[in-house]
């Protein structure tokens, strides 16, 4: 069965007044995403040996594997954006429910320390990228970058659960080449904490 773009949660203008306007989420979900969905499925269909695997499969199959990279960064990032739709909220973004703040403040000092390694990570992630909010191995949340179409679960890092898109088509046309104030304003108030928390367990 063909891998398909996730409908968005929300309306396509639904977070233009927290800084992400319809135009972007129309370019951002129906073209980019949809052009690595429809290359996933292209080396799928030329592929007997990819056929039935799930986009975790694929995507593990195809990590640091140089012929494999078209694969690997198409379904990296449909696996990436597919985390992306959900992990921004137009009614609570920003607001930062009990459970994951208590978790934030054993693991990083507290919320704005979270907050300052996370947007140093996307800032400092050259060229195109994600940064992540994880879960590592021994229970404990990081914050980590990957370049491209990467994502924790290739590198084995541990459980995504939020991730920033830093590629310049994420936030080119609202806030032009300022990256750290569109990452600012992604963690104050676009952000879906309360996905992230969910995501816990």
């Amino acid at each position: 069965m063909a891998f398909e773009v996730p409908p968005l949660p929300y309306a396509k203008d639904a977070l233009a007044s927290h800084g992400m306007c319809a135009e972007t989420m129309e370019l951002h979900h129906d073209k980019h995403h949809q052009a690595y969905v429809t290359a996933v499925n292209g080396f799928v269909e030329k592929d007997a040996t990819l056929k039935g695997k799930s986009l975790e499969d694929l995507i593990k199959l195809s990590y640091n594997k140089p012929e494999m990279a078209p694969l690997f960064n198409n379904a990296g990032q449909h696996w990436n954006h597919s985390l992306f739709w959900p992990a921004m909220s137009p009614t609570h973004g920003g607001r930062m429910p009990g459970k994951l703040e208590k978790k934030l403040i054993a693991d990083f000092g507290g919320v704005a320390q979270f907050k300052e390694a996370f947007k140093a990570a996307a800032v400092g992630q050259f060229g195109s990228g994600w940064a992540w909010l994880i879960l590592d191995a021994h229970g404990k949340l990081k914050v980590t970058k990957t370049p491209n179409g990467s994502n924790p679960l290739a590198t084995g890092e541990g459980q995504a659960l939020l991730g920033c898109d830093v590629w310049e088509h994420s936030y080119y046309l609202d806030f032009r080449n300022r990256r750290p104030d569109y990452v600012q304003n992604w963690l104050d108030k676009l952000a879906n904490y309360d996905f992230a928390e969910a995501k816990l367990g």
